[in-house]
């Protein structure tokens, strides 16, 4: 039997500065805020991206979601790659780099014939922008 996963509509990530990421998802990413929660474990806000939600939490809401294993630090390495599909990487990269924020990698053109580049949000989450090669 398969698991057959049918799709995926919310993502949680963890930051030690919510205020932070919020202000950078909001303000560089341009994403809407859907939402805010506060619980016994901790702040989140609820962002659109298209037809997924992105649930930014506080790293001490983590017991909510990842029981009974423990949210990584930001400095323990990658915690999550967030793609993302634009139209075209090089203007958004133009973009990233008007609004100060720095690339990770790329932009480069992969053999399966997609363009990506990468940042990192304030969290030290990777975001991957994607385009398809003409």
């Amino acid at each position: 039997m398969s698991l057959s996963l049918k799709s995926m509509n919310v993502v949680t990530v963890f930051t030690e500065d919510l205020a932070g990421t919020r202000s950078f998802y909001e303000e560089v990413l341009g994403l809407r805020v859907l939402g805010e929660n506060e619980n016994e474990h901790g702040p989140s806000v609820v962002f659109e991206l298209g037809n997924v939600m992105i649930n930014l939490a506080h790293v001490s809401a983590g017991a909510d979601f990842g029981a009974p294993g423990l949210v990584a630090g930001r400095g323990a390495g990658v915690r999550v790659v967030l793609p993302a599909a634009v139209d075209d990487v090089d203007t958004a990269c133009a973009e990233l780099a008007r609004l100060g924020v720095p690339l990770v990698d790329g932009p480069v053109d992969r053999p399966w014939g997609i363009r990506t580049a990468s940042f990192s949000d304030p969290a030290g989450h990777i975001w991957e922008i994607a385009a398809d090669l003409d």
